[in-house]
């Protein structure tokens, strides 16, 4: 992406850092839940090792240019209660797609619109995107309104797009361009 050294991000309320193995814990506590995974495309956890895998899977996404993946913490304490990021980058195209999710004890705070507001900011002004887009499944209603506040449009279904455990997903393409990206929402 640009450069080797992982961004921070700072919020009101938040610290977006790079997610490291010692946080294996805290990305199991969330990524075994099965609520936080009903629409994540996985899978609950079983094993901390997972965690670890997923971990690994993010710096792997980092190094390689083709993504980011930012833990979130709350400012004054180091446990990570989510991650919010990019993957399927493209600086050739200007694009990426979106992704997200958050420890249920933190739900309808709105700690997560504001870790994706930075986190689209980052990729707009850092990155020089052009287009970021999510894709999103139609019973996923917390999502879809998620990224409608923050100025995403539902572009249309994808059917049959993902497969999840063995079954083939419908999904909503939303997207965000930057000519259309305001800052302050």
């Amino acid at each position: 992406m640009t450069g080797k050294v992982f961004p921070r991000l700072e919020t009101e309320r938040l610290v977006l850092r790079e997610v490291k193995e010692e946080d294996a814990g805290s990305v199991f506590h969330y990524l075994s839940d099965p609520e936080v995974m009903k629409y994540y495309g996985m899978v609950p956890m079983v094993e901390v090792r997972e965690a670890i895998e997923e971990i690994d899977w993010y710096r792997r996404i980092f190094d390689e240019g083709t993504g980011i993946r930012w833990g979130i913490t709350l400012k004054g304490t180091d446990e990570v209660i989510g991650s919010c990021g990019f993957l399927e980058y493209s600086s050739r195209h200007a694009r990426t797609e979106v992704g997200l999710e958050l420890s249920k004890d933190y739900w309808r705070s709105g700690l997560m619109t504001e870790a994706l507001a930075a986190v689209i900011q980052y990729g707009f002004t850092h990155l020089d995107l052009m287009r970021m887009q999510a894709l999103i499944e139609p019973e996923n209603i917390a999502s879809q309104k998620l990224f409608e506040k923050l100025g995403f449009l539902q572009e249309g279904l994808l059917r049959k797009y993902e497969r999840t455990n063995g079954l083939f997903d419908d999904v909503y393409m939303y997207a965000l361009l930057k000519d259309e990206y305001v800052v302050e929402r």
